[in-house]
């Protein structure tokens, strides 16, 4: 690849060939040609040679991306929705300063740390990208996994036809392979090159156009409030300190005592969403990615405005509809809006009693639902069984469906009498076992604020698991309906619960198809791009260009993102978490570093920006400096805080030690320097 040569840089490490290749210098008259004709034929040029940018789109719509996304229309409704784009503008502030130290100078950005700045902020920066690369393949093979058998092939990989295990290792194996082979048409260059972008960005393309096919469904079906949605985009930081004003009306319902408690939890959680976002829009890996993808295409200086075009369109553009219609239609359907059923206290035994009983199987089945019914319709709190609707039905018929058909299942006599009553309670509460789980969790919280950690483990202390869940069972239904609501609104959903909740109102082609093959697309890409990076990554750690065979061979690493069905949701809170709090230490760092090179005149030369340019570079790029900062210090603390260690002490002495080994060999690396020169 041919870069442009600087005095500083070594040649033997320099990712150059020969002859400049005829092809990056058709690109680069193109440009100039087009600059020299006006800003039309320079926005023409743009649009053809576009393709960084995308990359950064494919990574960044992800199964990250896609949760974060559901779970603030479920919070603040349409309140958030400017979060999202304000995030993501300052991360290509920064993004844009990098690929302008990068074009300007040509130099590897990992060799250029190191030589200019620090060696402790460039492995580091490396190792975290490393760290995140595989970890991070691990979920979303898993989503994708997920999305076959539930959402696009449940005929075919569903659990009633093959096994879980067998259908995962069939469909991951299928997705590695896909990607691997996308890498090596990347990797090949040339017409291989060309084939790769023109996938990337179908595959981006159909993320994008199936999210913003389902607002276009439910705009037609009358189910959006586009003046609600319209404000949604308008920054409103009192979110930082209060409710957003749609709870207002069911905070008002709890018991005065109570309505703090409540209103904490939704603050707490609007809190974590806006530093979060902050924090998190672009990755650490995203900033390891722009630089080589740039280099690898033979970008350089005459590219610098084509690099900030391209990360505006194929990274801003794509992610802001994607997430903004994912935040949409999780509002439309889940903002304020119970995760569960409430069953009386007397339900779940009452409804055991009947299924558990030896003559129950021989009875016809309308008598066995006779039974069944008249113990629901009258099994539930607040809600009148003919009024209330599960899917396309009564939610007393609904569950009385769903109950004779796990009763019919073959494995159901086999069950033990706790995963009976667990079945049993998941339908009663007419929601999958996560949410149900999410549910008492919150619940329970109410409870122990109210009674306190000791009286409720004493409430709750009981020989056998099914004994615990029942007291459980009975200190939840005593709660008033205003609190077990509030506790219900607070569940976090997921691609599969939107799916199901859009499924009345759009039918089976768009909530599960069209949502389905979104969820896919955004899977399979950032699975390619995370394999991409890990090949820069191994190549930069050995000193070596990243091509050929040892890239390819960095690119498979990640492939172990092929266990994520299988080890992820045991392994998540061990893998996830110093991979988290590692990135949230370096992204400011990451990104205080190009800052400092973006002023630094012996790497720059005549390209350093000069007078208003660089006073305007500087402000905006320590501003965000100043956010990710705040955002990634809190979400160190709030992980290891909440994790298994216990204490957010440990994200800070993670912090601590980080910082002290920068300065530590900052000095060391200053003496050697004076006794050099001695």
């Amino acid at each position: 690849m041919a870069n442009d040569p600087t005095p500083d840089t070594d040649a033997a490490v320099r990712e150059t060939v020969e002859t400049v290749d005829p092809q990056i210098e058709a690109d680069r008259r193109l440009i100039q040609e087009a600059k020299a004709k006006g800003p039309l034929a320079t926005l023409r040029a743009y649009v053809r040679l576009s393709g960084p940018g995308w990359l950064q789109s494919a990574i960044t719509l992800g199964g990250g991306s896609l949760s974060s996304s559901l779970y603030l229309g479920v919070l603040a409704g349409f309140s958030l929705l400017w979060l999202q784009p304000l995030a993501m503008i300052i991360g290509i502030i920064m993004l844009s300063a990098i690929a302008y130290v990068t074009l300007s100078t040509g130099e590897r950005p990992f060799q250029a740390i190191n030589k200019h700045v620090n060696p402790v902020l460039g492995w580091g920066w490396l190792i975290a990208t490393l760290m995140a690369n595989c970890v991070w393949s691990l979920p979303q093979f898993a989503l994708a996994a997920k999305a076959f058998r539930q959402n696009l092939m449940p005929s075919v990989f569903g659990i009633e036809v093959m096994a879980p295990n067998t259908a995962n290792g069939i469909i991951v194996g299928a997705v590695a392979l896909l990607c691997i082979t996308m890498v090596y048409f990347y990797d090949k260059g040339g017409w291989g090159a060309t084939v790769f972008d023109i996938i990337l960005k179908a595959m981006v393309g159909v993320v994008v156009v199936s999210f913003f096919g389902v607002v276009v469904f439910l705009s037609v079906k009358g189910s959006l409030d586009w003046a609600a949605i319209g404000h949604g985009f308008i920054p409103d930081i009192t979110l930082l300190w209060s409710p957003t004003d749609s709870f207002m009306p069911y905070l008002e319902d709890v018991a005065a005592e109570f309505r703090q408690f409540w209103s904490d939890m939704i603050v707490a959680d609007q809190q974590d969403s806006l530093v979060a976002a902050a924090a998190t829009a672009v990755g650490i890996n995203m900033t390891f990615l722009l630089p080589y993808s740039m280099l690898k295409k033979g970008w350089n200086r005459t590219f610098r405005g084509l690099a900030v075009f391209d990360l505006s369109t194929g990274l801003f553009v794509p992610f802001i509809l994607a997430t903004g219609c994912v935040i949409i239609a999780s509002a439309s359907r889940f903002h304020t809006t119970p995760a569960v059923h409430f069953p009386k206290a007397d339900t779940l035994p009452a409804v055991a009693r009947v299924v558990e009983a030896p003559s129950f199987a021989d009875l016809d089945e309308a008598t066995q639902r006779q039974a069944l019914r008249g113990i629901l319709d009258d099994g539930y709190v607040g809600e009148a069984a003919e009024e209330t609707v599960k899917g396309d039905k009564p939610l007393t018929v609904a569950v009385t469906d769903e109950i004779l058909d796990e009763v019919k299942g073959p494995a159901f006599a086999g069950l033990s009498a706790t995963a009976v009553r667990n079945r049993l309670r998941d339908t009663l509460y007419g929601a999958d076992p996560s949410a149900v789980k999410a549910y008492r969790g919150n619940a329970l919280k109410r409870i122990k604020e109210e009674i306190g950690a000791e009286a409720l483990a004493a409430a709750t202390t009981a020989d056998t698991p099914v004994e615990v869940k029942a007291k459980e069972d009975a200190l939840i239904a005593d709660l008033s309906l205003a609190d077990r609501r509030m506790a219900a609104m607070l569940v976090r959903r997921d691609n599969i619960h939107l799916a199901t909740a859009l499924k009345p109102l759009t039918g089976p082609i768009v909530a599960q198809y069209i949502f389905g093959i979104g969820v896919v697309g955004m899977a399979i890409s950032s699975i390619i791009i995370l394999m991409l990076i890990n090949g820069f990554c191994i190549c930069e750690a050995v000193n070596r260009p990243s091509r050929g065979w040892l890239y390819r061979v960095g690119c498979l690493i990640p492939a172990v993102g092929v266990l994520g069905p299988f080890i992820w949701a045991g392994a998540a809170p061990y893998l996830a978490l110093p991979t988290s709090v590692f990135g949230f230490i370096l992204i400011p760092i990451a990104y205080t570093t190009f800052a400092l090179l973006l002023n630094q005149r012996k790497l720059l030369g005549d390209n350093m920006p000069r007078g208003a340019k660089r006073w305007i570079w500087n402000l905006f790029m320590f501003l965000g400096v100043a956010i990710v900062l705040i955002g990634s210090v809190y979400k160190a603390w709030q992980k290891t805080e909440s994790s298994f260690l216990g204490s957010g002490w440990y994200g800070a002495g993670a912090i601590i030690a980080f910082v002290a080994a920068v300065v530590i060999v900052h000095f060391i690396r200053k003496k050697r320097g004076k006794e050099a020169l001695l």
